[in-house]
């Protein structure tokens, strides 16, 4: 894949470095305590912007990148399996920092930690406002002063998702990728090296010892292959009309944001490589248009994904919810501009769906080909 350069292969995004990016749809959950993981209900599809000149908007073309359809507050995590290398990715919502609050950078950051690491980070399901917990990511309308971005910036001119990938450095990448080679061979000679969920087999009596092989990324909460699930997820109607805001500058018809949502146990990984690891310039980067249903189907002329089932209907089914724990793991500090983001019922007002919890035996424990190039823009 030439340098920057970013893909579609399916409901896959891939961007420089190896990285894999699918958007999940998910259920909604209740914006009060905090829950589990949800399920993977299914990916959302993306297509590349620059494929339709005549029916995307102006602003849209203007900044490149890709689109999918959401619903008004429709849940979604970002699955980051089948990252093939290790990489830093940045993901901003509106371009705010999903990680650190910050305003979006070109740069890689510790203090405060803007990124995260792959593919250490199986899964994003929300924003970092917590001690071990993150926000649902919940799709609302610009203009509402509803998103991240509206809450923390005052302003509402971008919406979406932004995604930007940072490889290696020359001299880790070489060093991980012998590392690599070295384990594969072990892995030839000694049978696969355990695997997820699997025991690590020992080698035998005399050989050197076989180092802990890097954790690959479950899937974050996923049901049954190819895909997390396969159903839709709930949505809900909007409630009461939300406080006004300032005017904001002109935006392209029915554009979507990212709000928060229900709080769930989810830690966002301290990097742990040494410092300097990481390549000083991006490799790669896309930008995410979230756009309505109506908005997708007047654009692309496809049909937008069904409307969902409802939250009790799921659980009721019997299926899985999931609890992820790494004891190895160490979360980052939660970012005080995230943590004052309140959620969407806050600006439209709750909605009626019942809330159905998981039974105990529901809760699951987790532990440890590229289409053509997407276009990018000015943003």
């Amino acid at each position: 894949m030439a340098d920057g350069t970013v893909r579609i292969d399916g409901t896959t995004l891939h961007l420089p470095g190896g990285v894999r990016v699918r958007f999940i749809r998910t259920l909604r959950l209740p914006e009060t305590g905090t829950h589990q993981l949800p399920p993977g209900l299914g990916d959302f599809p993306i297509r590349r912007v620059e494929d339709y000149p005549h029916t995307a908007p102006e602003e849209m073309r203007a900044r490149g990148g890709v689109m999918l359809p959401v619903y008004l507050r429709e849940a979604m995590w970002l699955h980051f399996g089948g990252s093939l290398e290790p990489a830093a990715l940045q993901v901003g919502v509106g371009k705010v920092c999903a990680v650190s609050g910050e305003p979006w950078s070109n740069r890689l950051s510790r203090k405060p930690q803007n990124y995260v690491v792959l593919p250490r980070q199986p899964w994003l399901d929300g924003i970092n406002s917590g001690k071990g917990t993150v926000r649902q990511f919940v799709a609302v309308p610009l203009g509402l002063g509803a998103t991240v971005e509206g809450q923390v910036t005052g302003e509402e001119v971008f919406g979406g998702v932004q995604l930007q990938s940072f490889p290696l450095n020359d001299t880790q990448l070489a060093v991980w990728r012998e590392a690599e080679r070295q384990r594969a061979a072990r892995e030839r000679n000694f049978g696969p090296v355990g695997g997820y969920g699997g025991p690590v087999p020992m080698p035998p009596p005399g050989a050197a010892p076989m180092p802990a092989p890097m954790a690959a990324p479950p899937g974050g909460a996923p049901l049954p292959p190819p895909a997390p699930g396969g159903s839709p997820m709930a949505f809900a109607a909007p409630g009461a009309a939300p406080a006004a805001r300032a005017a904001v500058p002109p935006r392209a018809p029915a554009a979507m944001g990212l709000g928060v949502g229900g709080s769930m146990r989810q830690e966002v990984y301290q990097d742990t490589w040494p410092r300097g690891s990481w390549a000083e310039q991006p490799a790669g980067r896309v930008f995410v248009h979230l756009v309505t249903p109506p908005e997708w189907r007047r654009i692309t002329g496809e049909a937008p994904p069904p409307s969902p089932v409802d939250r009790a209907a799921y659980t009721n089914a019997g299926l899985p919810w999931f609890d992820y724990y790494d004891q190895d793991g160490h979360d980052v500090e939660p970012a005080d501009a995230l943590g004052a983001v309140k959620p969407v019922g806050d600006w439209l007002g709750t909605d009626l769906d019942p809330w159905q919890p998981p039974a105990p035996g529901q809760i699951k424990p987790l532990g440890d080909a590229p289409g053509r190039p997407v276009q990018d823009g000015d943003w």
